[in-house]
């Protein structure tokens, strides 16, 4: 069994694919209780987000998990797998564990740094251990993600080293409308994105603050919060008109702001100018908004290609370091872990064959006393123990290291211990885990992996 993961994010797909491919938590919940049901998959999470869709799988076939992965992808998200395609990206092994663990500490998040992403991967984890699809593989991947997730942001200071999205609109807002202290800010939404925008505005010292939510006590409990207004969403219009900067964090279904409503607030403005930050996906502002005079939109992507434009910082360069050194430490335990199998039935076949000489010992030589078959038998096992020691710690030693999985190998050839055991299903390990290393094989084209549906690797 092997690692993968299958999945989109702000890197590969536009945001109007990203809005089409968010899943709720209950179809994101059905999307990996059909993976786990299918030949190829034995464990599996889905991790989504407002710019990402990923599954993480245990899968027993390359071409087999990968044609499973998308075609479920293609039936939960309702976009055609020959669209998905073209924006889906694959990691392997080695590859998929250091992938998860950038994305665990924000290394690959648009607003880089960002520490939402470890709520969001622990809230999936603990999703697809309740339903049983993460076990001893899958979750403990997850966990230690998690775990370096959580030191990278207590030992570096990679919270610093990037702006928020929030703070990059703030500043993009600054450049059109000039000081804050004299901007009135207009919040769509009232979760917690809103909150960090409500508060980050505060913080800038605008001028007022006004908050429009659907819930209307939501909003009321936001906006008192910094001695803001709360606008009920009848209202909307009118509150749009007033507002120099507006920041979008409701992500409804449909635009809540369409190009009509943004051209009348332009004419009730005279022609001053007014700025949009959408941080909500799916999108609350219409893109077209865009193309009148007086407007400034800025949206995820733009936002994304702002923060990443402004370069890696030394705390930057110190957190990646940190989470390469961390994916080598649990490649080489996994590896270390992986021999353990060839260890314990090299020495049961040692075991064995004491044993069967002992006891034929035992039959030559009748009326043996019990004392002297006892300091036999405690010799001989002391023999065996003594040729096999250093072998065997050797064997975890070099298993450890890159390739190490080839010394486990060589000794099963030497003693002829049989194949290693290969996993099929979370929970039907009988005995010792081995996970099968499959090989490495060529990505090159996808679409044509993607098209098989389950054949065999």
């Amino acid at each position: 069994m092997s690692i993968m993961i299958v999945g989109l994010s702000h890197r590969t797909a536009p945001i109007s694919l990203l809005e089409r491919t968010t899943l709720s938590a209950e179809a994101a919940a059905d999307l990996v209780a059909r993976l786990c049901r299918g030949e190829h998959v034995a464990e599996a999470i889905a991790l989504v987000t407002c710019n990402r869709l990923e599954v993480y799988a245990e899968v027993s076939k390359f071409h087999g998990g990968i044609g499973e992965i998308g075609a479920a992808l293609a039936e939960a998200t309702g976009v055609p797998l020959t669209e998905l395609t073209e924006h889906l990206y694959v990691h392997y092994e080695n590859a998929a564990v250091a992938h998860l663990f950038q994305v665990t500490c924000g290394l690959d998040s648009m607003a880089v740094g960002e520490q939402q992403i470890l709520g969001q991967v622990r809230v999936a984890l603990r999703s697809a251990q309740a339903s049983g699809s993460a076990g001893r593989t899958i979750g403990h991947l997850v966990q230690n993600a998690l775990r370096v997730g959580k030191r990278v942001h207590s030992e570096t200071l990679l919270d610093k080293a990037a702006p928020s999205l929030v703070e990059a609109g703030l500043r993009q807002a600054a450049e059109v409308l000039g000081p804050l202290s004299g901007v009135n800010v207009l919040v769509l939404g009232a979760g917690s994105m809103s909150g960090l925008s409500v508060a980050s505005a505060h913080r800038a010292e605008v001028a007022s603050i006004a908050v429009c939510s659907r819930t209307l006590p939501r909003a009321q409990r936001l906006a008192e919060s910094v001695g803001g207004t709360p606008v009920p969403v009848e209202q909307l219009e009118s509150a749009l008109a007033a507002a120099d900067l507006v920041i979008a964090c409701a992500g409804a279904t449909g635009y809540l702001v369409g190009p009509a409503a943004a051209e009348r607030a332009a004419q009730a403005r005279a022609g001053r100018p007014q700025v949009y930050v959408d941080l909500a996906l799916p999108r609350d502002v219409a893109p077209e908004i865009a193309g009148l005079p007086s407007a400034h939109v800025y949206d995820l992507e733009q936002l994304g290609r702002i923060l990443t434009a402004e370069g890696l910082s030394e705390d930057l360069a110190e957190a990646r370091a940190m989470v390469e050194a961390e994916v080598a430490l649990y490649l080489a335990d996994q590896r270390a872990k992986e021999v353990a199998p060839t260890v314990v039935a090299l020495r049961a076949m040692a075991r064995s064959v004491m044993q069967a000489e002992l006891d034929r010992l035992s039959g030559r030589l009748d009326g043996l006393d019990p004392d002297v078959y006892a300091e036999l038998e405690q010799t001989v096992h002391r023999v065996v123990e003594k040729l096999l020691h250093q072998p065997t710690v050797r064997v975890k030693e070099l298993a450890a290291a890159p390739g190490g999985d080839t010394y486990a190998e060589a000794l099963r050839l030497l003693f002829n211990l049989g194949p290693a055991p290969e996993r099929t299903k979370a929970g039907d390990l009988p005995g010792v885990e081995l996970a099968v290393q499959l090989e490495q094989e060529s990505l090159t084209d996808l679409s044509a992996l993607l098209g098989r549906t389950g054949g065999a690797s």
